[in-house]
């Protein structure tokens, strides 16, 4: 690997000048054009009743995947200009125009959709039995499917159109206020105006128990100030969806996530059972973490703090040969990738002012590349950076397949990126050369276990109780906050002597229109990742080729249809579940036998 490594990424490799490029404005006049195109083409076309008219819609299979790729590449560009940048007002007005070709494209697709559905049993499963649409066969059947529960086209385009500015609109509001706010903060003796992501950052790696807990009360304070627009964004968004559920005639807020993540019930069911079942194990590690801090029970506020101690510095440059040594391990293919990576400047990983926080991978899937984007300031974003190349990595091997086929759901989405980051965190452990260090690195990865057993089952719970409030009226402010303890309480067995009550308000995911419930996909994704860490560990290299085809299997199979052909499992059923849990519980019987004073 060539070094020193940049630290900032290549755009002008995909459109040259930024925002004010003139080949993107170009790009986009033409997407526009070409998508109202596509959709009165659709409009004109015949009910597929005749081999005739089935062969004229067959013709807009490739032309809708196409323009799917041409958005996707637009989309990504603009995501990587707006994080890079969160002042580049440019940004925001390419991301409104997309907005608004993405919506005509999702119109168009309805229709499609409802073509698909009028097409006669017999000629759909000879259209998908052979030749080119075999392949995209579970994709298109799933469509068909699916637009069957759905409102009559005009209901559902009027749905589309009205939403952009209406249910997205609520979303985009609660970004652009909360993106505005700005709270002091104090560090040797100088006060600094941080964002709400620069504070929270602070707040959760604060070492220093009363300081945490005194920027924890101001962090409070400040959603307590904002809690009445809050309640209303939350409000309005869940409204909308629960009218236009009740249109469609469903009756399960939990039904639409489900839909998006190819997933049963059962399933979900069976992970949230297995957890509640092991949670002592995780209440013991709690218990152990707050007698270390000297304290009775922990606040919500110490569930992130670091443990007394300090981790190794590690560059950003020696941070990539590290990744990519333990990558090699497992999948000389991941190595080398990463390596490419690297080399080419697909990493935003530079720490300077007017970022967005956080981090992503974003895919460009005309140049067949990806992008990651992230603040690299030490060695706690090594787990970070490896999880990002997982997710590229997971584009990089889908890249030949056909677009539809590409688009996995988010639970599986997050297989390939904590993989990775599981190979990395367990080779740094082993690593470890003192018992400090070890501890350390232990707690930090336990963290992210409890995170996705508990935080994430918080965040489950308090959606689904507050849904069915939201179907008697608006739910006030007041009992947001009973409700969020309520679930802090429930997820947490009672183990905490503080609750976040405004978390609700906090949490941007709680007001994503894109994904609704954006929380237990994480705690899938973990596990699921986790029990194919546990196969690779047995089988070794030879596992390599397993991986990569059950990667590109994700975007055309259901989830138990995945990981009973690729693992030869059943996700509904508590063993397989049980078994990747049982790696986190490795990870606190090893802490608390460091941390016995015996």
């Amino acid at each position: 690997m060539n070094r020193p490594l940049q630290q900032t990424w290549d755009l002008d490799v995909f459109f040259p000048g930024g925002s004010d490029s003139p080949e993107f404005a170009q790009y986009m006049n033409a997407l526009e054009a070409d998508t109202n195109r596509f959709r009165s083409g659709l409009d004109a076309l015949p009910s597929p009743q005749t081999s005739e008219a089935v062969a004229a819609l067959q013709g807009f299979v490739e032309r809708l995947q196409e323009l799917q790729t041409r958005l996707r590449q637009a989309a990504a560009f603009i995501v990587c200009l707006s994080a890079q940048n969160q002042a580049d007002r440019g940004a925001v007005r390419l991301g409104g125009r997309l907005d608004g070709i993405q919506a005509n494209y999702q119109s168009a697709m309805t229709r499609f959709d409802v073509l698909l559905a009028e097409m006669p049993d017999s000629a759909f499963a000879q259209w998908v039995g052979s030749g080119a649409m075999a392949e995209l066969a579970f994709n298109l059947e799933e469509r068909r499917t699916q637009v069957r529960d759905k409102l009559p086209l005009e209901q559902e385009t009027l749905v589309n159109d009205l939403a952009v500015d209406g249910y997205h609109g609520w979303s985009a509001l609660y970004s652009t206020i909360v993106k505005q706010i700005q709270l002091p903060y104090e560090k040797d003796g100088n006060t600094a105006m941080l964002s709400v992501g620069q504070f929270f950052n602070q707040m959760l790696k604060e070492p220093d128990r009363e300081k945490r807990g005194r920027l924890f009360r101001q962090w409070e304070e400040m959603w307590t100030a904002q809690e009445d627009f809050c309640a209303d964004a939350l409000n309005r968004i869940a409204g909308f969806r629960l009218q236009l559920y009740k249109h469609r005639g469903w009756d399960s807020v939990i039904r639409e996530p489900l839909q998006n993540n190819r997933m049963t019930n059962k399933t979900l069911q069976t992970m949230w059972d297995v957890i509640e079942k092991n949670k002592p194990v995780f209440i013991a590690y709690l218990e152990r973490v707050a007698k270390l801090m000297g304290v009775e029970r922990l606040a919500w506020s110490d569930l992130h703090a670091p443990l007394e101690g300090k981790d190794t510095d590690v560059s950003y440059d020696r941070a990539a040969v590290m990744i990519e040594e333990q990558f090699r391990l497992f999948s000389p293919q991941l190595a080398d990738f990463t390596v490419r990576a690297f080399e080419e400047r697909w990493v935003e990983a530079e720490d300077r002012p007017g970022k967005r926080p956080g981090g992503f991978c974003t895919s460009f899937p005309i140049s067949k590349q990806s992008r990651i984007f992230m603040t690299y300031s030490g060695t706690g974003n090594l787990s970070t950076l490896a999880h990002e190349l997982g997710h590229a990595f997971h584009q990089h091997v889908m890249n030949e397949l056909p677009p539809m086929t590409q688009r996995y759901a988010m639970n599986v989405a997050e297989t390939a990126s904590t993989f990775a980051e599981l190979i990395v965190s367990d080779a740094a452990l082993k690593q470890a050369d003192t018992r400090e260090h070890k501890l350390f690195l232990l707690n930090d990865k336990i963290q992210r276990a409890v995170t996705f057993f508990m935080d994430i089952h918080t965040r489950f719970l308090f959606e689904t109780r507050f849904y069915e409030e939201r179907k008697a009226g608006l739910v006030g402010p007041d009992r947001l906050n009973e409700l969020m303890i309520e679930a802090q309480k429930d997820a947490f067995c009672g183990a905490l002597s503080e609750y976040h009550p405004h978390f609700w308000a906090a949490k941007s995911h709680f007001y994503r229109t894109s994904v609704p419930f954006y929380n237990f996909p994480y705690t899938f994704g973990f596990l699921f990742s986790s029990g194919i860490y546990s196969r690779a560990r047995r089988e070794g290299e030879s596992f390599e080729a397993k991986y990569i085809a059950l990667l590109q299997d994700t975007g055309r199979l259901t989830v138990e249809q995945l990981a009973s052909k690729h693992l030869g499992v059943d996700l509904e059923q508590p063993e397989f579940w049980q078994q990747a849990v049982d790696l986190s519980i490795e990870d606190v019987k090893q802490f608390l036998a460091l941390t016995d004073e015996g």
